[in-house]
């Protein structure tokens, strides 16, 4: 009985250890912001060009996904490739500094967000699994990646889905769905898929990296929703001047 005793206690130690050294991915989907081909209101053409993500504005801008993440000194740029799909047309991937946890995302033509909306459900359901080499390291993603997030327009404002995603596997997956009024559209689709909503909004919003930024921040230390949720809506008043309350009613985590 003590011999059994310390082994168990030996492996309830070294659990959080196997946990901490088991790579995890984020997978995000950029739609890329288009004047011409989504129901937006019109930006500035040099970037509302969903076919150019060097200056898109969900992208190559300031406050898009690559550009912020390529400055976040959390985050390290190990790759860039452009996928096979003819409508991704770049694919970056950076690796936490302190942590392995991996964030690889994914720039759809803006004239493709029907792919986007739909790639994020498919992946979020457990479909779509698959892994990419990365520094000698395998890492999963899509349907595999354990965070699946959304960045850009709510297409599901103009389009209707034509079909469900009904959840794959007995996975627990996350998903963060940046976009405006993502709630309110997302709920049932998301529902479907067996996901847990991490971080979707009630309202309009400017779906800029800095909000993903500050919630993977929380989601690598792997902290409870709530505290994600936080960190977000700081991150949102703090570059909108939008208040704190108001960041608070607009970034929501849970159903």
């Amino acid at each position: 009985m003590l011999m059994r005793s310390i082994l168990l206690g030996l492996f309830a130690l070294c659990m959080p250890l196997a946990q901490a050294a088991t790579p995890r991915t984020v997978h995000v989907l950029v739609a890329l912001c288009d004047n011409a081909h989504q129901g937006i209101v019109k930006v500035p053409a040099g970037i509302g060009n969903g076919q150019d993500p060097r200056t898109n504005l969900y992208w190559g801008a300031g406050y898009g996904v690559r550009t912020h993440f390529d400055k976040a000194p959390e985050w390290q740029r190990i790759g860039s490739e452009k996928p096979t799909e003819a409508h991704i047309l770049e694919r970056v991937i950076w690796k936490h500094r302190d942590s392995l946890v991996y964030l690889v995302a994914d720039a759809y033509d803006g004239r493709n967000i029907r792919e986007a909306t739909e790639d994020l459900l498919r992946f979020a359901s457990g479909a779509g699994t698959d892994s990419i080499n990365v520094a000698g390291q395998r890492i999963g993603i899509g349907g595999a990646a354990q965070l699946i997030t959304y960045v850009g327009h709510n297409g599901l404002m103009d389009f209707q889905l034509e079909r469900e995603f009904p959840r794959k596997d007995k996975r627990t997956r996350e998903a963060i769905i940046l976009g405006c009024i993502s709630k309110r559209y997302f709920t049932e689709p998301l529902r479907t898929t067996g996901a847990s909503p991490l971080l979707w909004t009630t309202g309009l919003m400017a779906p800029e990296a800095y909000t993903l930024r500050d919630a993977l921040s929380g989601w690598v230390l792997r902290e409870a929703p709530e505290a994600i949720r936080e960190r977000a809506a700081q991150a949102y008043d703090r570059y909108q001047k939008c208040g704190i309350n108001g960041a608070r009613r607009l970034l929501v985590s849970g159903w």
